[in-house]
């Protein structure tokens, strides 16, 4: 099979698409002809390094799969060859999604929702899942609530946007003035420009000086220092983000606050939550440009690049069934 084998820890450049054996499932596993995966900024971050000690190289990473089951191991009795599937592989511990083939524990795989191309649903399991564990488990986000969401018109934030509004939340979100008509379709309420205006400011003005209950924090460093700044009282801050330097975090302390940082974690349940929301019309992934598998270094580079124009996900064609003709280049 073809797979795109980082080879050393570096630039995009560290890629090589290589013929490797296909993989061979287990008691338990199933084994996925990969349609469609996806690109997301912790692709990067392994690929440069940053989590060195945790990926073994050379190597197969990505994080996403959307795909049809190929063949069942020994035990395995939720799905059958041909079934239609998505889910994001066990991160840290095997090989990930650049591949035409793939073998994940039949525990952490869903059935892909119908509604969804390949491509879609590959750009959603990653970002949805940490969209549902950040929202629904750890700020146990209620209706009737606020939420400032950082970084509306990205890959993991207009997902946040859909989740949060079908939980009945205001939302309030930091886009540029180009992306606001994007952001109020997800369904954002307020959209603040974040290169001209002081988020802060806006927050407090739009809730006359109450805050919001939750921060959803996608960009860290000073962002995150300055949560407390527009948080209620016993308001929480949910990160996705490492924290790469000491915070001051005595505002917070002020207000009562709870800190959640979330690294996502694969089980089905969150899929079939996901599945939920797309079926009620809840929830749709944006993708915004697609690439092929020998693409992934072109992908990464632009994800990676500061000004890269996207809206939503970078999606990656990978399967017969991933119609890269009928989606944006």
């Amino acid at each position: 099979m073809k797979a795109q084998v980082l080879t050393s820890f570096g630039g995009p450049e560290s890629f090589e698409l290589r013929d490797v054996p296909k993989p061979v499932p287990q008691a338990g596993q199933v084994l996925v002809r990969v349609q469609a995966t996806s690109i997301n900024p912790l692709d990067y971050q392994v690929r440069r390094g940053d989590y060195a000690d945790l990926v073994p190289l050379p190597g197969i990473t990505g994080h996403d799969v959307s795909g049809v089951v190929e063949e069942v191991g020994p035990g395995v009795t939720a799905f059958a060859p041909g079934d239609e599937v998505w889910y994001t592989p066990q991160i840290f511990d095997g090989p990930g999604s650049y591949a035409e083939y793939h073998v994940a524990a039949e525990s952490i795989v869903g059935k892909k929702p119908a509604s969804l191309t390949h491509l879609e649903a590959a750009s959603l399991t990653l970002v949805g899942g940490t969209a549902w564990e950040a929202l629904a488990v750890r700020a146990q986000l209620k209706a009737g609530e606020s939420i400032l969401i950082h970084g509306g018109a990205g890959g993991v934030g207009h997902v946040v946007i859909q989740v949060a509004k079908a939980m009945g939340a205001r939302v309030f979100t930091t886009v540029k003035e180009e992306n606001f008509d994007f952001a109020r379709s997800l369904g954002a309420d307020v959209v603040i420009d974040y290169t001209k205006e002081d988020y802060v400011d806006a927050i407090l003005r739009e809730t006359g000086g109450h805050g919001v209950d939750v921060v959803f924090d996608t960009i860290g460093g000073d962002t995150l220092t300055r949560s407390p700044d527009v948080l209620a009282q016993l308001g929480r801050v949910v990160s996705i983000v490492d924290i790469a330097a000491p915070q001051n975090l005595i505002q917070a302390w002020g207000k009562n606050a709870s800190y959640h940082f979330v690294f996502t974690r694969q089980n089905r349940g969150k899929l079939d939550e996901l599945s939920a929301l797309i079926e009620r019309g809840q929830l749709k992934p944006h993708v915004g440009a697609v690439y092929s598998l020998a693409e992934i270094p072109l992908a990464h580079a632009r994800l990676e690049s500061r000004d890269n124009g996207l809206r939503g996900k970078i999606a990656i064609a990978v399967g017969p069934l991933a119609d890269r003709t009928s989606a944006p280049a």
